[in-house]
């Protein structure tokens, strides 16, 4: 699981950032200024900081310097200061991103994983017990046996271990894998994709460990 530090004074963003960072699998630690966010960086390890430019203690210029000065830690600036200065003093103090606020949660996510992947700090293999789960080449194995899955199988199961530990409905399960491949699915063909991944990755099936059940509610990757 990743780490990130969120350098953020604005209690609301902090709020709803670092839930909706939680529910993608990412491990986030908050820092509301430049001395927390340092006191941070001296105490653990971080795979990405996303840093605000404008902070009530310090600014997020200082904070950069920092993080790249002490750490390995990729960097991400979120910031209303779209202007052309601000993108480049981040860039040149060694900043892997720039976006502005405001900005849409899904392109940050996919930002993150980019500068992730591009730095060498994406985690690209992910354990359940006996099943791996090999994100760079798109492969999953239990007992170093190919699984095969499908690529409606394969995106299944990256949604629920983006989201490992919180419980999914239905219709989120569905927003994410309608369009892969092209192929519609509908209620129907999820719950038949859900029996398929459970038979290819449970011990037994019937009694599923991994993927639960949540009555009413929809299911949760355990793990």
């Amino acid at each position: 699981m990743e780490r990130i530090l969120l350098v953020e004074d604005d209690g609301t963003i902090v709020a709803t950032l670092s839930q909706f960072l939680r529910a993608e699998g990412f491990s986030v630690q908050t820092a509301p200024g430049q001395a927390q966010a340092l006191a941070a960086l001296d105490g653990a390890e971080f795979d990405l900081v996303l840093l605000d430019v404008g902070l009530k203690d310090g600014n997020g210029f200082s904070v950069c310097s920092a993080v790249k000065q002490r750490t390995k830690s990729a960097v991400i600036f979120l910031s209303a200061s779209g202007d052309e200065y601000s993108v480049v003093t981040g860039l040149d103090l060694g900043a892997d991103d720039y976006i502005a606020k405001p900005f849409r949660p899904r392109e940050l996510i996919s930002r993150i994983r980019s500068v992730l992947r591009r730095t060498g700090r994406a985690q690209s293999v992910i354990e359940l017990g006996s099943v791996r789960v090999d994100t760079d080449r798109a492969a999953a194995t239990k007992n170093g046996v190919d699984l095969n899955l499908s690529a409606l199988e394969y995106r299944l199961l990256l949604v629920f271990l983006n989201h490992r530990g919180v419980t999914l409905s239905r219709a989120k399960l569905l927003e994410e894998i309608w369009d892969v491949a092209g192929d519609f699915v509908n209620d129907n063909t999820l719950t038949v994709y859900i029996k398929r991944l459970r038979e290819k990755l449970e011990d037994d099936p019937q009694e599923p460990q991994l993927i639960r059940t949540v009555r009413g509610v929809g299911y949760r990757l355990e793990g």
